[in-house]
Parts: C-alpha cells; structure tokens; sequence
C-alpha cells in the first residue's frame, strides 16, 4: 500500500489523449469517480506525434488539479511507453467521423491503427489488463485489436455501448417525465451504429415509488418499435449535425459508467449493456464484438440469460449481426491487404 488510505496505483492508458472525449473523461478518473475514491492511478497518455504540444498542456492541467490520487500522468507518442504495464487500456482516440462520412471509410482508415496498438498491447500490457474500445466503428476495433492481441483473454475486451444505453435511459425517462435512475434494465443489442436495436422489453420503470414494466409504462407500441428506436439509433448523428462534432461530454461519462461497473460490479437484479465477444447467446455469430445484457460480479462479466425474444425482435438482432459480420468480414480484408 502507498500510504494507510491509498492502494497502490494502477496504470490506465488512455489513446487519442489529447482529445475532447479525453479532456472531459481525465478529470472523473482522476477524481476517484470509476476506481474508487482510494485507488490512486498513473495515466498513460497516447497520441500522434503532432499532438504532443497539446498534449503537455493537458499534463499541465492534470497538475493542476492537484488531485491526491494522481500519480503520474505520462505523454507519449510510443506504443511502448503507452502501453508498458498497464492494468487498464482506454482506446478513445480513433480516425475521427466527420458529417457525411460512410463508416466504410472510417473502417479501412482505423484497421491499421487497431492493428498496430492491439500488436503493442499484446506486447507490452499486463495480460489481466481491462480493454475498452470507443473510437468508431467501436465494435469491429475491438475485433481487430483482440484478432492482434492474442495472449490476453478474450473476456477482457469489450466496447462501448454504455453511451447509447443512457441515450435510452433518458428518451424513456423523458417520456414518462421520471429521473433516468427511475429507469432499469433498459437493453442495447448489437453493434454500436444505425442498425443496433434499443430494447425496452425487459425495462422496468419506477413511477410514482412503483416498479412497473416500461413497455405498460409507455403504453404506446408505435412510439416504441418507431421514434423512440430511430432517435436512440441516430442520436451520435443528431449530436455531429449540431455541434460539428461527435459526443464529448455524454461519451466521458458512458466510459466512466462502463469502467466503474466492471471495476466494481453491477447492482443486483440489474444489468447494463456492454459490447464483447459474442459466445454464441441468443443465436449471435460467436466471435462477434456484439452488444448485450450483462451483469458483473468480481470483474467477472455475465450475459443474462434467458430472456424472451418475440419475432420482431429477432428480426432486429438479425439485421445489426449482419451488418457487424460484414463490417467483421471488411476489416479482415483490410487487414490482410496491408
């Protein structure tokens, strides 16, 4: 133990560090809001070389802070020095999307950068680390950096699907005029992008201190299978056409939420969705970096079972695996073309 109050440190990288996801994600890691309020850490902080200037002015600011459980934050443009060590890997920075941009593009663009940081993760990370992948296509990175990482399990990687979860949350709560903590066991299946399918089947909704099934709840199937579906689906689109650029602020927060869960396990009788290496559930191509219910105890993550899946819900599940498997198929071949 560092002192009588502190764990040791554990080491977290974070890629794309000099980012705007990264600028609002920093401040929480540091604050003890994902670890815990005893767990101090070390960052390793990773970009291209261009961004080194920036960088060494987040690194100002992170001393700036003067936040106890902080120590050491490292900027670097070394695959090495990044990912030397660490217990947890943050990929956050990615070809960004811009307006307009086919995920195709972005896909080919990001198959290198996946391949070479799962190459060094494989090389130089702790074989326990935590992976998470955020940077689009989320799913189908993760895929490829696993496909490049082969000694650490399989069961240490997922990808962020968090975001769109709270984005459902928040649509159902608004809907019924109730705080999105009243919302639970809400569902995103499937692959982070248009086609994944948000799933209020299973959702319980607090109203009035009375847990209540959110479809009764909502009482309106239209509303569900339509407009709360799409906006939930096209919500990252809807945040680049306003501001000119991705979600910052609402994605530091959904990697704090998915990290703080793993790290410290789900509530009982609730599961979050989590994008990881598909085993087979519910008839998914196995190997596939798909979204599901999970519940997590002791670091361990589980999908829940059993789970009723009526026609039209298997249609939806079918059309999101079907994008993935070729996106999958897509980033092989840019891969092998290298």
């Amino acid at each position: 133990m560092s002192s009588s109050k502190t764990k040791d440190p554990i080491r977290i990288v974070i890629t794309g560090a000099a980012g705007q996801i990264a600028y609002s994600l920093i401040h929480q890691i540091c604050n003890g809001d994902v670890f815990g309020k005893d767990q101090s850490v070390i960052l390793h902080l990773l970009d291209i070389t261009p961004m080194m200037g920036v960088l060494q002015g987040v690194v100002m600011e992170i001393e700036d802070t003067s936040l106890p459980l902080v120590k050491g934050a490292i900027p670097t443009d070394s695959e090495e020095t990044a990912f030397k060590d660490v217990d947890v890997a943050l990929f956050v920075g990615a070809m960004p999307r811009k307006e307009g941009m086919e995920r195709k593009d972005l896909l080919n663009a990001n198959v290198k950068i996946f391949k070479s940081q799962g190459t060094a993760l494989d090389k130089f990370a702790k074989k326990n680390v935590k992976v998470l992948v955020v940077g689009n296509p989320a799913n189908t990175n993760c895929y490829i950096l696993a496909h490049y990482a082969p000694s650490i399990p399989r069961e240490n990687f997922t990808c962020l699907t968090r975001l769109d979860h709270n984005r459902a949350k928040a649509q159902i709560a608004n809907r019924l005029k109730v705080s999105p903590e009243n919302v639970k066991n809400v569902i995103i299946w499937g692959n982070h992008s248009s086609t994944q399918f948000p799933d209020v089947r299973s959702a319980t909704v607090n109203v009035n201190g009375k847990d209540t099934p959110a479809y009764d709840a909502i009482k309106d199937d239209n509303w569900i299978k339509n407009d709360f579906v799409s906006t939930v689906q096209k919500r990252g689109a809807a945040v680049i056409a306003a501001r000119k650029l991705s979600s910052a602020m609402s994605a530091a927060k959904a990697i704090c939420d998915h990290m703080r869960d793993w790290w410290q396990g789900t509530k009982d009788n609730e599961w979050v969705s989590m994008g990881i290496i598909s085993d087979g559930s519910y008839d998914i191509e196995k190997g596939l970096v798909f979204s599901y219910p999970v519940q997590i105890k002791d670091g361990k993550i589980s999908i829940v079972q059993g789970l009723k899946i009526d026609d039209w819900s298997r249609e939806m599940l079918e059309k999101t695996q079907k994008e993935l498997s070729e996106e999958k198929n897509d980033a092989t071949k840019a891969t092998s073309s290298d």
